[in-house]
């Protein structure tokens, strides 16, 4: 293979789509959603509030009306001087947005019953807001019952809230703050980050190769050049593209957050809850509580110690390891894969087999901070066609050297050997035209070379 001639390739590819359009629309388009995605859920909280409604109260049990404190989001009248009928006819006339019917207290159970009437369903922050006020009220009279004196206070100050600080130690014995949250959330970006990059930016090169054989450039161009020298310089190309994108990405990015938060200031963020925001986001609930301790204003400065404290050089030389080769490992299967067909259609069948461990991978990662040396997190971090992805996301848990070599050595034998593989079949079949190959064409074209 001439690297003079790949060289040459690598700049056609890298400057013909940097200065297409749809580079460019990309480029900073996709910043623009990164920003949405940061910032879109304490936009929504903030413009989702419900309106202040206004309830009329009758309270039976004598318990609960003097604990019905008005806030932003409701407000309470007592309206014992009207009959629950009446007051469920005329609301809307007398002014209410609902009514709101406190049973009277059963003594056996020490509770009671409540109803609440509107012309229309109430909001759930609302109804939440309602169901604690009574249930706190039932509470201090259940406490006051007992008769013991300053019982709530006791039982106040009998309540634990103790956070557990985790350090680790390393050989020297020197101790180190590491925050479970933070391991958690640069573990799932990192795994989320090379498996966005070997997705798409793989399939781009299997979609460069049907363009170029569909419209029989590649026909010129093997004229030229050997099929393998094309393969690679298209390879390597956009792979400079994924990364001179991703760089422009991350600082538009946080210029464009930056830019919206210095202009929304502490009215958009300032009343966000973190847990909240992350389960609009998709994440569990648990998890939702660790990112909320995480986000607490008073354990900022653990955050950073604890991202201080993380292997970043590790991290960083890993990170261009697992995605040059991981990255080389998908794309040339894409490109044979874009040799043998002649429309994106035809793709289906021969995909599944590469789309199934890019999959599997992505969601061991998503789990692997849970339990990062569990069997399947490690065997996902060995086997090559996930361990690109798995890795990635071990390596904020301290993975032993000798994992990390093992699954670089076995990642780089097995991608010098599919991209071989590969290459074979990109020489046969980027010149087979009008028949639609399958996997047994495949392993005709193996063979002949």
């Amino acid at each position: 293979m001439n690297l003079h001639i790949t060289g040459i390739i690598i700049s056609r590819e890298y400057l013909n789509r940097v200065k297409k359009k749809s580079f460019l629309v990309t480029t900073f388009l996709v910043p623009v959603l990164f920003a949405a995605i940061c910032v879109l859920p304490s936009v929504i909280m903030f413009a989702a509030k419900e309106e202040a409604k206004k309830v009329a109260v009758i309270d039976g049990s004598g318990i609960v009306m003097h604990t019905l404190e008005d806030n932003e989001t409701v407000s309470f009248v007592n309206g014992s001087e009207y009959e629950p009928d009446y007051l469920k006819a005329n609301m809307s006339d007398l002014g209410y947005d609902a009514v709101l019917l406190i049973s009277p207290l059963d003594s056996s159970s020490q509770s009671v019953n409540a109803d609440i009437y509107s012309a229309k369903p109430m909001g759930i922050e609302t109804d939440e807001i309602i169901s604690n006020r009574i249930n706190k009220a039932v509470e201090a009279y259940r406490i006051e019952s007992y008769g013991i004196a300053d019982l709530e206070r006791i039982m106040a100050e009998v309540k634990s809230d103790i956070k557990l600080h985790s350090y680790t130690l390393g050989e020297d014995g020197e101790e180190k703050i590491s925050e479970s949250g933070v391991y958690m959330i640069v573990s799932m970006v990192l795994g989320m980050i090379i498996y966005m990059f070997i997705a798409i930016f793989g399939g781009m090169v299997m979609s460069s190769v049907i363009e170029e054989k569909t419209s029989r450039v590649v026909e010129v161009l093997v004229s030229s050049v050997k099929a393998t020298e094309l393969m690679f310089g298209k390879i390597i190309g956009i792979a400079l593209v994924a990364i001179t994108q991703f760089l422009l990405w991350i600082v538009l990015t946080l210029a464009i957050v930056g830019v919206v938060g210095a202009v929304a200031g502490q009215n958009l963020f300032g009343d966000s809850d973190p847990a909240e925001m992350v389960q609009q986001m998709g994440i569990s609930a648990d998890q939702a509580e660790t990112v909320a301790a995480v986000a607490e204003p008073g354990e900022m400065s653990v955050v950073m110690s604890t991202l201080g404290n993380l292997p970043i050089g590790e991290i960083l030389v890993c990170f261009l390891i697992f995605f040059v080769f991981g990255y080389t490992l998908y794309a040339s299967m894409y490109a044979a894969i874009g040799s043998a067909v002649e429309n994106e259609g035809d793709t289906q069948q021969l995909q599944m087999p590469i789309t199934v461990p890019l999959l599997l991978g992505f969601f061991i990662a998503l789990y692997a901070f849970k339990a990062p040396d569990s069997a399947i997190a490690f065997w996902g971090s060995m086997i090559p066609f996930t361990s690109p992805i798995v890795m990635l996301a071990r390596l904020p848990f301290e993975v032993p050297v000798w994992q990390i070599i093992v699954s670089v050595v076995a990642l780089i034998a097995t991608t010098a050997v599919f991209a071989w593989l590969s290459a074979k079949i990109y020489k046969v079949g980027i010149l087979m035209f009008g028949k639609k190959s399958t996997w047994k064409d495949l392993w005709k074209w193996l063979k002949q070379n």
